[in-house]
């Protein structure tokens, strides 16, 4: 069984969408699956416990398509491994709005904000460290992952994979005349993996556009006075200087609509969660880019402390922040770029002495590689950049970001463009 061409992967976020259950659909590549066959076997794979050790545990079991493929609970870290009793260390991102990152590259210029002209650094891929570059390779990351849906080897999740209920029809799909998948679990795992990528990519599921901003910007809502006032203080560079790393607005915004994250990758000090059983080893860091789950760039001390840059989309629907999930509130997360450097005691804690244990997550060696941009940077005479009613304005215009906004009445473009409620 030849290995996946690379033709097959191509856009399949514009392939027209399935309908219904039914998986025989003709083959419109000779001997290749279609996009709407992968997408459909992809679907039932996502939500398949079957494919797990313990048989507990599926893609959805994380990523809960009711919690725009997030976290289905308030859990900080969601239980995995064959008795489903292990733990990870990293906050489960949602799988919403990723169908269209960047390879990682560590030397990114970015031709619509600055002409190509600035090199914006360590720049897409996927996870928070950016170590998978395709949704076929993050795919396999949970089945083989110890504290996850912990698979010993390929062959074990080959072997998962042919007792399932879809396994004839996904056999039927993949495999050339004559020959069964099956009897290379290489190339049933990597077809595997690529039903789940197409799946992934489907519109309505993964990346529907369908917030209340979205609305806006088709001129189908309003927003209030408080969620523009929010808008401007996002976008403003002197305020909360958001969309420096969250752009809101795409220059050639009439092609697409905004995904609210650059995709680069960005030390920001979050404070230490105590409450991850990894950090009751005081030498334990999780240092993103350089390790310990990424080990190319372990030598990289310039990389330490960098997580990639999560969209904003859905935001208002978590329950917890940043990679180690160490906020439960999103006017907890605004308030902390407010006053990370303004009010320090309050995010960090006092060591012996009372002295106070500044950048708690990060090794002192490493400071010089955090973040000190507005909103961080006070203000000349050492306030915050963001006073309490701004902190509430960006979290309402936040709120405007959650899919499944059914809109209410029309607005006119003329409206929206001069900022008016």
């Amino acid at each position: 069984m030849a290995l996946l061409p690379q033709a097959l992967v191509l856009a399949c976020g514009d392939a027209v969408e399935p309908t219904g259950t039914d998986t025989h659909f003709p083959l419109v590549y000779g001997d290749r699956p279609s996009v709407a066959q992968l997408t459909e076997l992809g679907r039932q794979m996502f939500s398949d416990a079957g494919l797990s050790a313990s048989g507990r545990q599926s893609c959805a079991s994380c990523h809960d398509p009711k919690a725009a493929y997030g976290p289905p609970n308030h859990l900080l870290v969601q239980p995995g491994g064959p008795a489903m009793n292990r733990f990870g260390f990293r906050n489960t991102p949602s799988l919403r709005y990723l169908h269209a990152p960047i390879a990682f590259t560590e030397h990114f210029y970015e031709v619509e904000v600055t002409g190509g002209k600035d090199d914006q650094g360590p720049t897409g891929g996927r996870t928070w460290d950016g170590r998978a570059d395709t949704g076929h390779d993050q795919a396999l990351m949970p089945l083989l992952d110890a504290n996850e849906m912990a698979n010993a080897s390929k062959e074990e999740i080959a072997a998962r994979l042919a007792r399932a209920p879809y396994a004839k029809a996904f056999a039927a799909a993949v495999s050339p005349p004559g020959e069964n998948v099956f009897d290379d679990p290489e190339s049933a795992v990597l077809w595997m993996t690529v039903a789940i990528e197409n799946f992934e990519q489907s519109r309505a599921d993964f990346h529907p556009f369908s917030s209340k901003f979205d609305a806006y910007l088709r001129d189908q809502a309003r927003l209030t006075p408080t969620e523009l006032r929010g808008l401007a203080l996002f976008n403003d560079v002197k305020k909360g200087n958001c969309a420096s790393c969250h752009p809101s607005l795409h220059k050639n915004a009439g092609a697409r609509f905004p995904m609210f994250t650059d995709l680069g990758h960005v030390a920001l000090a979050v404070p230490r969660n105590r409450s991850l059983a990894v950090n009751n080893d005081p030498g334990f860091f999780d240092l993103g880019l350089c390790g310990p789950l990424r080990t190319d760039l372990k030598d990289r001390p310039e990389y330490c402390g960098l997580f990639r840059t999560p969209t904003l989309r859905n935001v208002a629907l978590r329950h917890h922040y940043f990679h180690n999930g160490a906020f439960g509130s999103l006017r907890e997360v605004v308030e902390f770029y407010a006053t990370r450097d303004t009010n320090p005691d309050r995010w960090y804690p006092k060591g012996p002495g009372g002295k106070l244990q500044r950048y708690d997550d990060l090794p002192r060696k490493y400071w010089g590689n955090v973040n000190i941009d507005a909103p961080f940077k006070p203000l000349p005479d050492g306030r915050p950049r963001l006073s309490p009613r701004d902190i509430d304005d960006i979290v309402a215009f936040l709120g405007t970001l959650s899919d499944g906004y059914v809109p209410q009445a029309a607005t006119s473009a003329r409206t929206r463009l001069a900022g008016k409620p």
